[in-house]
């Protein structure tokens, strides 16, 4: 993904929170060259993750499959230097913006509407070689719990949330015609780089080309402590 289009995703989504009356707390908001001066007692930041992230998963076309992040908090999985046993994120999900069929291992999720549009994720269980189980799926949406058939796809609406277990696969997009969607995330801990699985194989972190300056760094960017 070329650098230029990162910071205009950045500027649309610090814009339809504004708007969502979301508000990120002040390192979402430190220039590349602030963070040079940010010495290990923000370790947390780096360590774990938080902060921006935006990927394309490989498919050269964000807004068609791709994902706008924000990591509010989180604890790592790799060691016991961090005790949290949750993580939380923010994201932005356009009209009828793909991502892709996937489960966790380990994360179990409640993915929350937020505000906006309507969220549309499609369910499958998984078989124990990761392929896509035909029985039916159990749902859990607000303290309600029922079955539906494998593929089904569950619309959320503002307010609304569903919790997902791991092992179970999603695939989720934004309803088309109704806007963009916010989308909160409460989960165990989260781990991008060991604990996701793809039903089709994608690329996680893009690679970038720098065009321009970057507005804000993206959570795999930052430079270590006094650096």
């Amino acid at each position: 993904m070329k650098r230029s289009e990162l910071n205009k995703i950045l500027k649309e989504a610090v814009s339809f929170l504004e708007e969502m009356n979301f508000s990120l707390p002040p390192f979402a908001f430190w220039s590349p060259e602030e963070w040079k001066s940010k010495g290990s007692e923000y370790n947390e930041i780096r360590d774990n993750m938080l902060g921006w992230d935006i990927t394309d998963f490989g498919s050269g076309n964000f807004r068609k499959v791709g994902l706008l992040l924000f990591t509010l908090r989180n604890g790592n999985l790799t060691g016991k230097k961090y005790s949290k046993p949750y993580a939380e994120k923010i994201m932005v999900v356009e009209e009828e913006q793909v991502t892709p069929l996937h489960f966790h291992w380990h994360k179990m999720e409640d993915i929350i509407n937020r505000g906006g549009g309507n969220l549309l994720i499609r369910l499958y269980n998984s078989t124990e070689n990761g392929e896509l189980g035909d029985d039916r799926v159990k749902v859990s949406i607000d303290g309600r719990t029922y079955e539906v058939e494998a593929g089904s796809i569950i619309r959320l609406t503002p307010g609304e949330s569903i919790c997902l277990p791991p092992g179970q696969y999603h695939e989720f997009q934004g309803e088309k015609g109704i806007g963009k969607v916010l989308v909160g995330e409460v989960s165990m801990v989260n781990d991008d780089k060991t604990d996701n699985r793809f039903y089709k194989a994608v690329g996680r972190f893009p690679d970038i080309e720098e065009d321009e300056p970057p507005l804000y760094l993206l959570c795999t960017e930052y430079p270590p402590a006094g650096k």
